[in-house]
Order: C-alpha cells, then sequence, then structure tokens
C-alpha cells in the first residue's frame, strides 16, 4: 500500500527593478492572503538599498508590516525554483526559462512618489494578488 503524494504548494516569484515598491507589495499581499498555501519570493533585476518608504507605510495601512524586509537579488534559482513568475517593469532582465508560467502586471512604479500615490498601486495590487490565488485555486486568508 502506497502513501498518496502530499501535493506541492504553488511558488510564486514577483520581479521588479529595484525590488522596493511593486514587487515587495505584491509579495507581501500573498503571503498573508497565501499563507502557507503558496510559497512567495520576490527579487530585483537591480536592487535598491532599502524598500521605498512610502510603500512600508502604504502597506502599514493595511495591516502588513514589510519594514524589515530587503530587496533580494534576482538569480537564476530563484527563477527555477518558481511555477509562477510575475513580472512587474523589468523587461529584458527577467531570465526566460520554458515551462514556467509568466505574468506581466503593468502597474505605475511607486519609486519617489509619496503615499499618496502608493494607494492606488496598493490596492491594484492586492486585487491582483486576489485574482492570482482564484487562479491558482487557493482560498484566500483573512
Amino acid at each position: 500500500m502506497s502513501t498518496p503524494a502530499v501535493p506541492s504548494v504553488p511558488s510564486v516569484l514577483f520581479v521588479c527593478v529595484h525590488n522596493a515598491g511593486r514587487s515587495q507589495m505584491a509579495a507581501a499581499f500573498l503571503t498573508r492572503l497565501g499563507g502557507d498555501r503558496v510559497e512567495v519570493r520576490s527579487a530585483g533585476s537591480a536592487p535598491a538599498g532599502a524598500v521605498n518608504p512610502a510603500v512600508v507605510e502604504a502597506l502599514a495601512e493595511v495591516g502588513i508590516d514589510i519594514s524589515a524586509e530587503v530587496p533580494k537579488v534576482l538569480t537564476v534559482e530563484a527563477v527555477r525554483a518558481s511555477d509562477v513568475v510575475i513580472t512587474m517593469g523589468c523587461g529584458d532582465a527577467c531570465p526566460f526559462f520554458p515551462g514556467k508560467r509568466y505574468l506581466d502586471w503593468t502597474l505605475e512604479d511607486p519609486a519617489g512618489q509619496g503615499v499618496e500615490a502608493v494607494r492606488p498601486i496598493r490596492d491594484r495590487i492586492e486585487e491582483l494578488v486576489r485574482g492570482l490565488l482564484a487562479e491558482l485555486g487557493v482560498q484566500p486568508g483573512a
């Protein structure tokens, strides 16, 4: 008698240029809503020195603390380990591997903008993440 295979959780990688805004927000929402039912990564093709403070503030307004996050460099290994790669304005800097699912989310770049300008980007990212969870068949948490 064999034991049934444990289904693996889907793995999602969010990529933008600096990994300081859009990809950090998307990863934070997917982590909050997907919990342990999805594996989440984010990275940048040219990471900034720190996460955008307006992004940190905008997420804090909805109860998500990313103040300890730091931008991470995009690696080939991160792409290989992901089932879905979602790009946000990184263009040709994102490596392409056959067999991966690629999505490109067109979002305004929050770099250099205040929290007022970041809020609508944050809200759009939450909508997109909720849609992604539905596509992945993952029930969103609180």
